[in-house]
């Protein structure tokens, strides 16, 4: 089943204080090309990123991640 997956990681850094890449990043464990590249959609985290950056957020990871199939548009 293809899809892709979406985020509002953008969206959330700028409503938390308009916090920068670098910072959601060093708050993580991983570099600000990784959450740039996270960010554009051409990277995929792990999961455990993932899951931290929902925690930085206080948010369910739902919030912040969503997979789409061609199924559901």
């Amino acid at each position: 089943m293809d899809g892709s997956l979406s985020n509002r990681v953008r969206t959330l850094r700028f409503l938390n204080g308009e916090m920068t890449q670098s910072e959601l990043g060093q708050r993580i464990g991983v570099t600000r090309q990784t959450i740039a590249a996270i960010e554009a959609g051409k990277y995929s985290p792990s999961l455990e990123a993932a899951f931290r950056i929902a925690q930085v957020f206080n948010v369910a990871l739902e919030d912040v991640f969503q997979w789409k199939t061609d199924a559901n548009g």
